[in-house]
């Protein structure tokens, strides 16, 4: 039985791309393994959206084509986004390469793992010298949002993805995913709360569904109806679903919450009150070089809107520091925006040059001192905000969802409440994928601590 190890960089979608990969490979007889020592077949699934994420990877398939001294018919492939963008160059460039499959590809993995497999028996019963046989796959194929359906999940897995759309049609001047991932494209509404239903029937409370834009769902496919947009349609129609607890989605973008969606956290209880909404900057001129098509005032009188109708509501963001052409006024204007807006945690990010990108080729590429020097600032405002955010919390008895053990503390469980944030508390195997109530006892700026944990029988679902 032939074993897999699978790496997984970069977002959420790059994680539910992986699942799918080995639910289709554990299908034919492959086993999981967490260690590409004892693996047979080595896949990589990576990430183009910044410059240090592929570095990571193809530094990483370098060190591991050593392991083909003592494993000669060892499979190694990249999948995903930087396979995508680099295509063969892969193969030709790491010479113990032998799979490259893009993103509208991840179905077929199963089927050239097995056949690269086969061909490597070959060579080895005829005697023959493994002569270079490599598959590179990076077309694009209709349908390809609907393969993305499949789910491997642990015992009492509380939380699970689902993939509703893949693509992005923006084309911010930054951000290399419409070459990666394609053009937008949507599942339909029954087939995705289809998918939902099976998931909680296997025990599942929470979903939270993905997209590149997430918001932007449907709407090349679908019309409105009753002045509701397709995403909103989609909320509604996955909100009914008998046993689901609860619901989230990521990442949407700022022009895509027309009222409908911002009265759906209203109007939707199993909808958690968390919004990750990026920001990107709090610069008019910057956000017009990204071609970010909104105002830093209109991304503020957005977040005001949805505080009006859920005052509990958390949000946090994404920021990028050190863009081309980034003033220190520039950068003061984002530095303010994040403050104004008291963002419960936030993602900053150094400019990264990503080929094949308008911003890649603008004037005033800045130093990467100035980029990190700014990114430490901002890192240092996030961290206050997220503290006091966190802080405002103790002594307050908040509702979670146990997700399992800690991951820094096996001795401990760890649940989310509605606005995301992780708590740490004592308790048993049977509070695992159950709704209740915890006291927060302190927080540690970016984990709350729950010591001993408030179980109330009525409470448990």
């Amino acid at each position: 039985m032939p074993k897999v190890f699978l790496k997984t960089y970069g977002c959420q979608m790059n994680e539910r791309d992986s699942e799918q990969v080995a639910r289709m490979l554990v299908a034919r007889g492959h086993e999981m393994t967490p260690s590409e020592k004892d693996a047979d077949v080595v896949l990589l699934n990576t990430c183009s959206v910044r410059d240090l994420a592929e570095q990571k990877a193809l530094g990483k398939m370098g060190l591991l084509g050593r392991l083909r001294a003592n494993k000669p018919e060892m499979i190694f492939g990249f999948l995903g986004c930087m396979a995508q963008s680099r295509g063969a160059e892969l193969v030709r460039d790491i010479g113990h390469v032998d799979l490259v499959v893009g993103t509208q590809k991840f179905h077929k993995v199963a089927d050239y793992v097995e056949e690269l497999l086969e061909r490597k028996r070959a060579m080895r019963e005829r005697l023959m010298d493994d002569a270079r046989f490599s598959i590179v796959d990076v077309a694009e194929e209709a349908g390809s949002q609907e393969t993305i359906r499949e789910h491997v999940l642990r015992e009492r897995q509380a939380t699970a993805f689902v993939s509703i759309m893949q693509g992005c049609n923006m084309h911010c001047t930054f951000c290399i995913v419409p070459s990666t991932r394609g053009a937008e494209r949507s599942r339909g509404i029954a087939e995705i709360v289809r998918e939902v239903e099976e998931l909680v029937a296997r025990g599942v409370r929470e979903v939270t569904l993905l997209g590149q834009i997430v918001n932007l769902f449907g709407r090349h496919e679908f019309e409105k109806r009753e002045g509701k947009s397709p995403f909103v349609q989609l909320l509604e129609a996955v909100h009914a679903v008998e046993g689901l607890r609860r619901l989230r989605f990521t990442s949407p973008h700022p022009i895509g919450f027309r009222e409908d969606l911002v009265n759906a956290f209203a109007e939707l209880p199993k909808l958690m009150p968390h919004v990750h909404l990026p920001m990107q900057s709090g610069s008019d001129r910057m956000l017009r070089a990204m071609h970010r098509t909104y105002t830093a005032e209109k991304y503020f009188a957005l977040t005001e809107k949805l505080r009006a109708v859920r005052p509990d509501i958390a949000l946090t963001t994404d920021v990028i520091v050190g863009f081309p052409g980034e003033t220190d006024a520039d950068y003061a204007a984002t530095r303010a925006m994040v403050e104004r807006v008291g963002f419960d945690n936030a993602f900053v990010f150094r400019y990264s040059q990503r080929r094949d990108t308008p911003a890649a080729e603008m004037d005033g590429q800045l130093q990467e001192a100035v980029k990190e020097e700014r990114n430490q600032d901002l890192l240092r405002v996030v961290d206050a905000l997220a503290i006091a955010k966190g802080e405002a919390l103790v002594g307050k008895n908040v509702e979670i969802l146990c997700e399992g053990r800690s991951k820094t503390n096996d001795a401990r469980l760890m649940g989310r409440t509605p606005g995301n944030k992780i708590v740490i508390f004592d308790g048993s195997e049977r509070h695992v994928g159950e709704v209740f109530d915890v006291r927060i006892e302190h927080s540690s700026g970016f984990s709350l601590y729950a010591d001993p944990a408030v179980l109330e029988e009525p409470h448990l679902a």
